[in-house]
């Protein structure tokens, strides 16, 4: 599965993307739309905004479908001294212990899952918040994934870990294989390979699932407010009706 190997380095390889800036836009979001103080981050990962989102206030719990992101996630919470609750699920078919204010889900959640199975994901998110709740979602554009990622090898080099991803563009996705070289206690490098596929959502099609699910689109934009227009990646940022 995607990510049982990247677990344990995913918030220190992806140090450049800046994490408090980040948490800090969705932080300052919620509180401009009233979205209520119960939340969950759809896709934590390890945690690094749920760990934020707790710091600041909010009762806001986790779910994502790697049990090693989780196991790593609550270790890292547990180390800050936070209180949030972790569980096992899967965007695609997501069934929550409770209702929220609000649902996050950042940094590429539903470019994993196909374009036949987006409405039917984005339904069973909208049956997990209080009516007039906020669902805040964010996806890699087309023109990323086409002219950015698809057909790229991308390495990061460092003395205990080294990433390389090979990226191979098709039609309606982009079929990431990634290695790892992890450096062992004895100092030999252990070899570790996971495969990834980020699917290629239209704007107009997100849209469409979106309204077929029951949400109103209040907003779009890009990367931390950018122009939509020119952003690598698009926020919608709906309520359920």
């Amino acid at each position: 599965m995607a990510y049982e190997s990247l677990a344990e380095w995913f918030e220190y390889l992806n140090d450049d993307c800046d994490y408090p800036k980040w948490s800090q836009y969705f932080i300052e979001g919620l509180a401009r739309l009233g979205a209520g103080k119960k939340g969950l981050e759809l896709g934590c990962g390890s945690g690094a905004f749920s760990r934020a989102l707790a710091r600041a206030g909010y009762a806001v719990s986790g779910a994502d479908n790697c049990l090693q992101m989780l196991t790593k996630a609550e270790r890292l919470a547990r180390e800050e001294g936070l209180r949030i609750p972790f569980f096992l699920a899967d965007a695609a078919t997501l069934s929550a212990p409770d209702r929220y204010d609000f649902i996050l889900a950042p940094n590429d959640v539903y470019n994993y899952i196909p374009q036949e199975r987006l409405s039917a994901a984005f339904r069973h998110a909208a049956k997990c918040l209080e009516r007039g709740g906020w669902f805040w979602f964010d996806v890699s554009t087309p023109h990323k994934l086409r002219g950015k990622v698809g057909n790229t090898v991308s390495c990061d080099d460092r003395d205990e870990v080294t990433y390389l991803s090979f990226a191979h563009l098709f039609k309606d996705r982009v079929e990431l294989e990634v290695t790892l070289f992890v450096r062992r206690g004895d100092g030999l490098y252990e070899r570790l390979e996971e495969k990834h596929t980020q699917y290629i959502h239209e704007e107009g099609e997100i849209v469409s699932a979106l309204r077929a699910a029951g949400f109103e689109i209040r907003k779009v934009e890009g990367h931390l407010g950018e122009d939509p227009k020119t952003s690598d990646r698009w926020n919608f940022i709906c309520r359920k009706e």
